[in-house]
């Protein structure tokens, strides 16, 4: 049994980490929905509508997010925009990774140093996947364009 309780122990912890991955990434449209939704609540909506707003107010978050990551040309606006979602997914890293390491890591200084290295991970990701909204540039070539013509072209001649 005790083997048993320390594989399942090590699966769960794999499984809270892998879930802070994901889920940090939407730390920004999950603040926008749950402030909505809690505005929306005081407000005299009820707990159905309160929840239907906080969903709504963050699907709109993220989809706004992306749409203007994907369409604005500027890299500065682009990272502004990137940043809005890769700093409250870097907190979210940051603060999950320190209660991880609160569990079995008896040093201050190491749960630290572990949070830090999680903070760093989650944003990194958190910036990754919006990256992966940006379509490739028109000015580029990749694999069969224009310069793989030309090198073809080369070998044929030479």
């Amino acid at each position: 049994m005790l083997i048993i309780g320390l594989v399942l122990s090590v699966f769960g912890i794999g499984f809270f980490c892998w879930l802070l991955f994901i889920l940090a990434v939407y730390a920004l449209p999950f603040v926008a929905g749950l402030t909505a939704g809690l505005a929306a609540y005081h407000s005299g909506a009820g707990i159905a509508g309160a929840i239907i707003v906080a969903i709504i107010a963050g699907g709109v978050t993220l989809t706004i997010g992306q749409i203007a990551f994907a369409t604005i040309r500027s890299p500065l606006i682009r990272g502004a925009i990137g940043l809005l979602y890769a700093v409250p997914a870097t907190i979210a890293g940051y603060n999950g990774t320190l209660g991880f390491a609160q569990m079995g890591i008896p040093s201050e200084a190491w749960r630290v140093a572990f949070a830090m290295v999680g903070a760093v991970a989650v944003g990194g990701t958190a910036w990754a996947r919006m990256a992966l909204f940006v379509p490739p540039e028109e000015g580029r070539h990749i694999a069969g364009g224009p310069a793989t013509h030309r090198l073809a072209g080369a070998a044929r001649q030479g």
